[in-house]
């Protein structure tokens, strides 16, 4: 039996859940559709150098850039394709994509100074992290999610 203030939190838990419901799994599917595009567009400046879109940055190694865009192209197809056709690992999935980013997004900023380095850049780099781990525990919690994906809710608590 839950004592007021864990039932409370628990409902504040949920209202906030709720609220991300509403808006949160279209606005991923949108964001995905964007890395995506983002992604094949930096892969196909990659390959073809004279076209230029000003994507490549030229601080990091030609292979860094490649796994770099081809990664932000897995995460956003993941998702989008996933979503699309309700495959139901989707969710571990993106997952399994973001920590990728997160560990492309360090070596950037440590080995290659990414977001002009130092302090600024490891900041912004904890700030892409948090985002990562904020979704990550969202697509994990959130019953709208479960929904779409046809999951079946985890066993109650005992």
């Amino acid at each position: 039996m839950c004592s007021a203030p864990d039932a409370a939190t628990n409902a504040l838990r949920g209202a906030a859940l709720d609220t991300l419901d509403r808006f949160l799994p279209k606005s991923l599917f949108v964001v995905s559709a964007g890395l995506l595009c983002w992604g094949l567009l930096g892969l196909f400046e990659y390959a073809f150098p004279a076209w230029h879109l000003g994507l490549q940055d030229s601080n990091f190694p030609a292979g860094l850039q490649f796994i770099h865009f081809l990664a932000i192209s897995l995460t956003g197809s993941i998702f989008v394709f996933g979503y699309l056709r309700r495959w139901p690992h989707t969710r571990h999935a993106t997952i399994t994509m973001y920590a990728v980013l997160a560990t492309i997004c360090f070596i950037e900023t440590v080995d290659f100074g990414a977001f002009g380095g130092g302090t600024t850049g490891v900041m912004i780099m904890l700030a892409e992290f948090a985002l990562y781990i904020g979704l990550s525990t969202y697509l994990l919690r959130s019953d709208a999610i479960r929904k779409h994906f046809q999951i079946a809710s985890p066993r109650p608590e005992r």
